[in-house]
């Protein structure tokens, strides 16, 4: 099916500008794109600015039509519990705003949604969220939009002056080029249920697991000789030390290093040149006898 075809949701996050969502939705209508829900994220309308920008935005979607189309607007504020933030001012609201934003985006792919997101409104930090949220929940159908206005022209719309553009004053769509990571590690998308601190620890936890999994294949694999020069190795010794503490020569040393490396080849699935050295089997290694 042609993607201009499939309804879509809009998702756009949301300061003081309310142009920013209408210049944004004219765009992606004009590209013949379906468009049936617009989410507007944004921060407490106990800001003025966000206020008057979120009222302003309503008036573009009275009784949920749109411009003559039937369009859901639907704004969502980002809380901290039950309590609405009316700005990201410290570490633990930049981490309400995260779980806020990752929640929001995994619901509605989960409810099968094709999504349009656009970052260019609201608080720099809600739009490098949401972008984290993209890169985790996202698949090869959604985009994500930054949208060019002329300086000119962003000046004498600012504050909802101007709510819908002229083709000729240049405002205009660019997409954002993002890579799908969880559409192609789903696994990573358990990353949006963890605060920031745990998201940056878990994948060097997975990594690690795969890296332990990958050593015991290799172990499993070799001689017992073997194995004491890899156990030498990973404890940092060189070859010359490996020699002596084994009572071997050095030549002995240097053949099972190649059947060790080779094996480590087919466990990491690496190219048959691939070059190793016995650091890798010290990098590798190490933690894993630890």
């Amino acid at each position: 099916m042609p993607e201009s075809t499939l309804e879509s949701t809009m998702l756009a996050t949301l300061g003081g500008q309310p142009q920013v969502v209408t210049f944004a939705l004219d765009a992606l209508l004009a590209q013949g794109e379906r468009i049936r829900e617009v989410v507007v994220l944004h921060l407490g309308p106990e800001n003025p600015r966000f206020g008057q920008a979120l009222a302003r935005l309503a008036m573009e979607f009275a009784g949920d039509w749109y411009r003559g189309q039937r369009i859901r607007f639907r704004p969502v504020p980002v809380r901290n519990g039950r309590r609405r933030l009316p700005d990201i001012r410290d570490e633990v609201e930049a981490e309400a705003a995260f779980q806020a934003v990752h929640e929001l985006v995994a619901t509605l792919k989960a409810q099968g949604r094709r999504l349009h997101v656009c970052v260019a409104g609201g608080r720099r930090l809600l739009a490098l969220l949401a972008m984290s949220a993209a890169m985790l929940h996202f698949s090869h159908q959604d985009r994500m939009w930054h949208l060019y206005t002329p300086r000119d022209f962003l000046a004498r719309a600012a504050e909802g002056a101007i709510m819908h553009a002229r083709p000729e004053d240049g405002v205009r769509l660019i997409r954002v080029p993002l890579v799908p990571w969880g559409a192609y590690f789903p696994q990573l998308r358990q990353l949006g249920q963890l605060l920031p601190g745990e998201a940056m620890v878990a994948p060097a936890l997975w990594l690690d697991e795969a890296d332990r999994r990958r050593c015991q294949a290799v172990i499993e694999r070799l001689t017992p000789r073997q194995c004491e020069v890899l156990r030498a190795f990973a404890g940092g010794a060189t070859p010359q030390e490996v020699a002596e503490a084994l009572c071997i020569t050095l030549s002995t040393v240097d053949d099972h290093k190649r059947v060790i490396l080779a094996e480590c080849r087919n466990a990491w699935e690496l190219p048959e040149g691939t070059w190793l050295t016995y650091h890798f089997l010290h990098e590798k290694f190490g933690p894993f006898f630890r």
